[in-house]
């Protein structure tokens, strides 16, 4: 099978149990930065020398059918630099391509830069999205931000330090400089730091210069005050176009934040009027 390893994020004293026991039997591992993993290998003590294989964003998809062949036959452990493979990291194709093939995936839960960060934000953590790295193009970033603007669930970012800066900014003027945020650097390391505040002062802080590894981690837009005449009048199409009723009135609520159980009653009476 192809085994997903999640790697420390910084300290390695978070690397799990079941991870050092895969890296102690491994035979083949395929890894972003090979030279990472012999330095892991080293820093965990393990005297196991598998056969590494470099798997990166600019050969993953060709090496993808020849990997899931080698996992017919051994286990084969995917390793990134940081974190959990797929996640803003290779892996994905890879993970395709051994459904397709009926391979099995499996996966050694652990460090998560994205989890780690919205649980350190302070901010909402019931519904969150990972939007990864912002488009480095303005127009692009642009774009991609109006579409998030109304979002209300919570929002994780990546960001490169020489970038902190300009994508607070852009974030700034899509949400408004009062929506709350937080950036969290050097998660789990020795200089690990949190701030948290408005976007517009989170710019200010940004400009005079951070380094490290950076999340970015963006409260949700507040809900807007919903038209109850409006909602029944969704609810309403929803039913007519086939959604069940109480389906209707149960994503209608999830829209507006009005009850599911009076969008049902309100629209089973305007059926009995």
């Amino acid at each position: 099978m192809i085994i997903l390893g999640a790697t420390p994020i910084g300290n390695l004293g978070d690397a799990s149990a079941r991870l050092r026991e895969a890296l102690e039997q491994a035979r083949v591992v395929a890894s972003e930065d090979t030279r990472v993993t012999q330095r892991l290998l080293a820093g965990l003590g393990i005297a196991n020398r598998p056969r590494l294989i470099a798997l990166h964003e600019h050969n993953e998809r060709q090496k993808a059918d020849e990997l899931v062949e080698l996992a017919r036959d051994a286990d084969l452990l995917v390793l990134t630099d940081a974190g959990m493979p797929t996640v803003s990291d290779p892996g994905f194709p890879l993970v395709q391509a051994a459904i397709a093939a009926g391979v099995d995936v499996t996966a050694i839960p652990g460090p998560s830069a994205v989890l780690t960060a919205l649980a350190l934000s302070g901010l909402p953590t019931d519904r969150f999205a990972f939007e990864g790295f912002l488009p480095r193009k303005s127009g692009e970033r642009g774009r991609r931000l109006a579409e998030l603007a109304g979002d209300r669930r919570t929002l994780v970012f990546f960001e490169a330090p020489t970038r902190l800066a300009t994508s607070l900014a852009a974030l700034a003027e899509a949400f408004g400089p009062d929506r709350p945020a937080a950036v969290c650097r050097e998660l789990t390391k020795l200089h690990e730091e949190v701030r948290r505040g408005p976007l517009g002062e989170l710019v200010a802080w940004a400009e005079a210069g951070v380094r490290g590894e950076i999340c970015i981690v963006v409260g949700g837009a507040a809900a807007e005050a919903s038209d109850p005449v409006d909602a029944l009048a969704r609810v309403q199409s929803l039913a007519a176009s086939g959604t069940r009723l109480k389906d209707a009135a149960a994503l209608v609520a999830a829209e507006t934040g009005l009850g599911r159980r009076e969008l049902y009653e309100a629209a089973l009476a305007a059926r009995r009027a």
